[in-house]
């Protein structure tokens, strides 16, 4: 038996690495086996002859036939490398894998990249596939123009050099994130380059407190559009709208983060045109709220779902009815701005339910998982504060005990500490985030200051914000996170002077 089984490894082996090479043969890589692989000896017109193999990643192919890296082949880890940082156009997306990003960085404000070399690499317009060109390119630099015309339409917070530059690169990288037809990936690696409502709505509300309007609406548009018929979302879809890439299920958090997505919009929406768009979006309100608030239960609370950690829960949840509160608190406030006085009624109603409901239920144990306390703290206790939700009088103990509680080694947090969902020694930087937006909305800029920091610390070496650090302080996993770029960006905002806007709990 075990020579069978070392005979059977081998096969595996060898087979995995035929299906390697094809699939970087595919991919234009060059390999010494693969045909596909191109030795520079006749330069295009352009370019000035570069003697050895030019690699290129997957996803990168020069439209010269030129790549960066001379004279080596690219490693089959390649294939399965997150992304780094984006190159992109204003209709797509390619990913920068790690081999290629070493020694490089981004050209200002901008989502062209210095290659070691000198040369630059972009994604020209209208392409799905990069280029290695000259530094000064006229195209390239067009879109460096166009991308510094972008940024200086709106607002970079931030107040210091170190904060405007996490924001300018978080604001880039959710511009190079989103796709024409409003849908936002919350990443650009196979597994995160799909649509997140709950994603989509911060960074719906991180364009529109930067004065990036259309970027802000474009989203809410594709959330309408995407709604299901029940008034529900789909945990994820791909990013055609087209539908959910997979089985997972529905998560009911969605019917609050969208509405209160919508509300932040519009509190920041120019005021000639917001009352006329808002019209456009309202029937997807209603049918959210309706179908929040018929989902409460006797006792105030939403039934059980899975919540951000996308996992389920046998009894509620704070990271489903934290949402859901805002979520029909920003509702009834936009039905009151739409003239319609019945539906402001009823959603308010609901709310002051559900807030009684969380009070009774999830106040007493410190805003934990669950109620029935048994899954521990929760980063989640965060959406119980601006600009999420008016802070009841016991948040500022809670969030400091749920913050020692979950702060691991390397000084982020990990998203919980349910036992029967370990998270390991890995950081997460939207939960380490959220208290820097909690505290930042309650009167305690030094505290968000502090985990800022932290979180501007664990940039990558493009200024990417990843969405993971490991248990010795490094980046981790894709890099950028679009939700880890919003939740940034909205902290900075919220830290410059003018406190977010938080949905009113009426009478």
């Amino acid at each position: 038996m075990p020579g069978v089984q070392l005979v059977r490894w081998a096969v595996f082996r060898w087979s995995l690495f035929r299906w390697a090479v094809f699939a970087l043969c595919l991919a234009g890589v060059a390999l010494p086996v693969c045909a596909a692989g191109r030795q520079v000896g006749r330069p295009s017109d352009r370019t000035p002859e570069r003697p050895g193999f030019l690699v290129g990643p997957v996803g990168h192919q020069g439209g010269g036939g030129h790549g960066d890296a001379v004279g080596g082949y690219a490693p089959l880890s390649v294939l399965a490398a997150p992304t780094v940082g984006l190159l992109a156009n204003a209709t797509t997306a390619v990913g920068i894998p790690p081999a290629t990003a070493k020694g490089a960085r981004y050209v200002g404000e901008s989502n062209v990249l210095r290659l070691p070399s000198g040369w630059w690499a972009y994604l020209p317009a209208a392409r799905t596939a990069s280029d290695v060109v000259p530094r000064d390119h006229p195209a390239a630099l067009r879109q460096i123009a166009q991308s510094r015309a972008w940024l200086a339409a709106g607002r970079v917070p931030g107040r210091t050099p170190a904060q405007r530059a996490a924001a300018e690169r978080a604001l880039l990288s959710m511009r190079a994130l989103l796709r024409p037809n409003g849908a936002m990936a919350a990443g650009w690696t196979a597994g995160w380059r799909y649509s997140w409502p709950r994603d989509s709505g911060f960074a719906a509300a991180a364009f529109a407190h930067t004065g990036h309007d259309a970027e802000a609406f474009r989203i809410l548009r594709y959330s309408a559009a995407t709604q299901r018929k029940d008034g529900t979302w789909e945990a994820r879809t791909k990013l055609d709208g087209s539908g959910p890439p997979d089985g997972r299920r529905w998560q009911l958090d969605a019917n609050g983060w969208v509405p209160w997505a919508a509300w932040q919009w519009y509190r920041a929406a120019p005021r000639d045109t917001r009352r006329a768009r808002l019209t456009t979006l309202y029937p997807m309100i209603r049918k959210a709220a309706d179908r929040a608030a018929a989902s409460l239960r006797g006792d105030g609370l939403p039934p059980a779902s899975p919540d951000y950690w996308e996992l389920m829960t046998t009894t509620p949840n704070i990271g489903t009815a934290a949402p859901l509160l805002a979520g029909l608190n920003a509702s009834a406030d936009l039905a009151r701005e739409a003239d319609r006085p019945g539906d402001a009624a009823r959603w308010a109603a609901a709310a002051r339910r559900l807030s009684a409901g969380i009070a009774a239920r999830f106040a007493p144990l410190g805003y934990q998982r669950t109620v029935d306390g048994r899954h521990g703290r929760d980063s989640a206790v965060a959406f119980m504060a601006p600009p999420f939700n008016a802070a009841p009088a016991d948040l500022p103990r809670a969030l400091d005990s749920t913050y020692r509680a979950l702060r691991l080694p390397n000084g982020g947090l990990t998203p919980g500490n349910d036992p029967t969902a370990p998270w390991g020694g890995n950081a997460w930087t939207p939960s380490t985030a959220f208290f820097a937006l909690a505290w930042a909305g309650t009167g305690r800029p030094a505290e968000a200051e502090r985990v800022l920091g932290w979180i501007l610390s664990k940039r990558n070496a493009l200024g990417e914000l990843p969405e993971k650090v490991d248990r010795e302080g490094r980046p981790a996993s894709i890099a950028p996170l679009a939700w880890t770029g919003a939740i940034t960006v909205l902290s900075l905002v919220a830290l410059d002077g003018r406190p977010l806007p938080t949905p009113p709990l009426r009478p």
